[in-house]
């Protein structure tokens, strides 16, 4: 077979058939790829470079709203470049800032100090020079993109022409009034740089290019020519209705003029020369003398409300509000009720005044109800009308007060004798004058939150607004009889019917939000009920009385809410009215603890009834605490104690027979040893065992009977007390003895004890015997060992010590067998 030719190729002449060798063709296509590496890079670097241009324009944007951050550029791409002063650094800021204030600095001194020394032509001259040189720089660096600098040169210009004023009223007008020619000027440099400022930060100048600080500096300007106008030319009337008309007209440069720099200017300046407007107009409204002066102020203010509507009004929409808006709705509502309130203050003398706030907020409320779209207005409004009725509220709470507890201040004259009045039975010599404008505005305000609360959604704050009314309605209730100043009985018997209302509907209610208020409340007047009740005795037993009946009657259907309030209230309430009649009775103190006894036995009764529901055991407590005011009662009278410690272990006993309750037998046995101990101590018995041998005997008979019916209880606790009892106090008394007639019983008592330890085994007998046997021993053989070491010499005890612990050491091992072989057989009993 013949070898392939070569392959064919056009040579350079262009004949197509002339042979290419492997080098030329391997040449060809290593330049057809360097040619396709070259248009890809090409592709690359025109995508670099529009991403770069692009980065620069959004840098550009983001540097005119304010800082940005300085971002790490890739080292491969390189810095952006800006152009002009898109991103000013921060030093060229503060060296062109430094630059104006030195140049103001230098032709405030020049105009100031150097006047004089240059005539009225050059003088004008300067001043006209530099002024419109500064006034035009700006427009030429702005061309140049120099925005920051344009800046500063434009604040130099607003300093020239102040002082291009001040030289005018220097030379020109000499005698016109300072204060009105400072307003006039700053009226006109406002108009004029306002003007200037849309000239350089027009349409025409750019997005980047305009200028911000005329706009602003034009609106602060605005802020000073009417408040100077009233300064010099009218009163306090007149400055409040400049400052007010000065704050209308930053309420509309901020909503409609749209330079930049100027509306937040405006917005701060309004809420500054508005606030301090509407204080002088309250200020003018609270001290005015007459109602015609109330009624100018309180045009001012509701000049004023509608000024804060106005700024905090927002365009209708299904989420209309702003956290912002709510301080401007609340600073309208509060000027709305300060100007009705200083109004009708002249027409509702005394305190009667204080409805007319009160008035003037329950209307806020119903308008911010009436507001669902405007949500930031309506929780300014509603804002507002809770503080005022909350102030109003406080105004009447010293009243409130003095009303409840004045009759405590009869505490030292307890039934002395029913006053003449309910005024009387408060006090006359109260600072606090008591009139129906209390317990009106209370009940006003009680309307107005019960009002609220239908239009309030959720269930806590429903269950607040109901709380609240119910105080404030029980507590008119409270000063009203004081109020009309009723007859003493009539007084007491309204709060009695009151406090009764109260309990019934507390009971009844269910799970009704105002049930627990209302509870509260009854319990509060049952408590002033019997405060003012104290001056009368008759009085103090019908108190007592119906009030227990109210109690009962709240608390007796089993399962009722709030039945452990109730319940536990009527067994206070049983006790007192029982100490009542024992003292109206007069039997003394003991005597009426039998009888206060007898209520804590009943409502033990009651509550072990009462156990399976939640007021058993409040109503098991206050059976207890009754017991211990009958204690208290007898502790006068030795055997009336010991007779009501007695009855109360009965009782004790009684609670102890429930499954629940058996600690209660640990309570019955102290009571009933008590009793018995009071009994002896007020029969002159001095013997300690007449006292410990009541509490041995029974203890050891306990302990008898729980060791059989459980044999691995150990002998300290089935023996240990009752042993102890009486063991230690003879102990105690026979070391103090001189006879020996006690010695020897407690020394027979104690071997008997630890032959009975030994022969049945049992460690606390045992040890317990056997320590007190050899301690009355030792007390016996004291006075001789007294007399032998007395007669010994001096050098002896301490050989004999010496002796005995060489003999101790000798023999330690036996001895410590002899130890263990003690201590094996002790453990080895029961």
């Amino acid at each position: 077979m013949d070898n392939p030719s070569p392959a064919a190729a056009p040579d350079p002449q262009g004949n197509p058939l002339a042979p290419v060798s492997p080098a030329e063709s391997e040449r060809a296509g290593l330049e057809n790829e360097l040619r396709r590496l070259d248009l890809a890079l090409a592709r690359v670097e025109g995508e670099r470079s529009r991403l770069l241009a692009l980065r620069g324009q959004l840098l550009a944007r983001l540097h005119r709203m304010g800082p940005v951050p300085a971002w790490g550029v890739p080292a491969a791409a390189g810095p952006a470049r800006t152009r002009g002063e898109t991103q000013p650094p921060t030093v060229q800021n503060l060296l062109l800032g430094l630059g104006g204030v030195l140049l103001a600095i230098a032709v405030t001194a020049f105009t100031v100090v150097s006047w004089g020394h240059l005539g009225i032509g050059g003088r004008s001259a300067v001043l006209g020079a530099l002024t419109l040189t500064a006034l035009g720089a700006p427009a030429l660096l702005l061309r140049r993109s120099l925005a920051s600098t344009a800046e500063s040169v434009a604040c130099l210009a607003l300093v020239l022409l102040a002082l291009d004023a001040y030289a005018l009223h220097r030379v020109a007008l000499p005698g016109t009034d300072g204060t009105g020619y400072t307003a006039v000027v700053t009226g006109v440099l406002a108009a004029g740089w306002a003007a200037y400022g849309r000239w350089l930060g027009g349409p025409a100048a750019g997005p980047a290019a305009g200028l911000r600080l005329p706009s602003a500096v034009a609106v602060a300007l605005a802020q000073l020519p009417l408040p100077l106008w009233a300064v010099a030319d009218a009163g306090p009337f007149g400055l409040g209705a400049a400052l007010l008309a000065t704050a209308a007209l930053d309420l509309v440069l901020a909503r409609r003029f749209h330079a930049p720099g100027a509306r937040p200017v405006a917005a701060v300046s309004g809420a500054v020369t508005g606030g301090v407007g509407a204080l002088l107009a309250g200020a003018l409204s609270v001290t005015a003398p007459t109602a015609g002066t109330a009624v100018r102020a309180a045009g001012l203010l509701l000049v004023g409300a509608a000024l804060g509507l106005g700024a905090a009004w927002r365009r209708p929409s299904p989420g209309a509000g702003s956290r912002a808006a709510v301080c401007p709705a609340a600073a309208s509502g509060l000027c709305a009720v300060v100007a009705t309130g200083g109004v009708l203050r002249f027409a509702l003398p005394g305190q009667w005044a204080v409805l007319g706030p009160v008035l003037a907020a329950a209307l806020l409320a119903s308008a911010a109800r009436a507001l669902p779209r405007q949500r930031a207005v309506a929780a300014g409004l509603t804002g507002t009308a809770a503080a005022v009725h909350t102030a109003a509220v406080l105004w009447t709470l010293p009243v409130v007060a003095a009303v409840a507890l004045g009759p405590l201040g009869r505490l030292d004259r307890v039934w002395a004798g029913a006053p003449e009045g309910a005024r009387a039975a408060v006090g006359g010599g109260s600072p606090w004058q008591v009139t129906l404008a209390v317990p009106t505005v209370l009940a006003a305000v009680a309307a107005v939150a019960l009002g609220v609360r239908r239009a309030v959604a959720a269930e806590p704050r429903r269950a607040a607004l109901s709380g609240a009314a119910v105080a404030l309605l029980a507590a008119a209730g409270t000063v009203l009889p004081v109020a009309l100043d009723l007859p003493y009985p009539v007084a007491v018997a309204l709060l009695v019917a009151q406090a009764a209302v109260l309990l019934i509907a507390s009971a009844t209610l269910g799970r009704v939000p105002s049930a627990p208020a209302a509870l509260v409340c009854a319990v509060v007047t049952g408590l002033v009920a019997v405060g003012w009740g104290l001056a009368d005795e008759s009085v103090t037993l019908g108190v007592l009385g119906s009030l227990l009946v109210a109690l009962t009657a709240a608390a007796a259907p089993p399962g009722r809410p709030r039945q452990p309030v109730t319940a536990t209230a009527a067994v206070v309430c049983a006790a007192g009215l029982s100490v009542a009649l024992g003292a109206a009775a007069g039997l003394p103190a003991p005597r009426t603890a039998f009888a206060v006894l007898g209520v804590a036995a009943v409502a033990a009764a009651v509550a072990a009834r009462l156990r399976a529901l939640p007021a058993g055991l409040p109503v098991e407590c206050a059976a207890y605490a009754t017991a211990l005011l009958a204690v208290g009662l007898a502790a006068g009278d030795a055997p009336a104690l010991a007779a009501v410690l007695a009855l109360a272990g009965l009782l004790t006993a009684g609670t102890a027979l429930r499954p629940d309750r058996r600690a209660a037998a640990h309570a019955t046995a102290a009571l009933l040893v008590c009793a018995t101990w009071v009994r002896l101590a007020a029969y002159g018995v001095a013997t300690p065992e007449a006292y410990a041998l009541p509490v041995t005997v029974p203890a050891l008979a306990l302990g008898l009977l729980r060791r059989r019916r459980d044999p691995s209880v150990s002998s300290w606790a089935a023996y240990g007390p009752g042993l102890a009892a009486t063991l230690l106090p003879s102990l105690a008394a026979a070391w103090s003895d001189p006879h020996w007639l006690r010695p020897l019983l407690l020394g027979l008592a104690a071997l008997g004890v630890t032959l009975a330890g030994a022969r049945w085994r049992l460690r606390a007998p045992l040890l317990l015997g056997g320590t007190v046997l050899g301690l009355v021993a030792l007390h016996e053989l004291a006075p001789y060992i007294v007399q032998v070491v007395d007669a010994l010499p001096r050098w002896l005890p301490p050989a004999v010590a010496g002796l005995l612990l060489l003999a101790v050491g000798a023999t330690y091992e036996q001895r410590l067998r002899d130890a263990r072989r003690v201590r094996d057989s002790l453990g080895r009993m029961r």
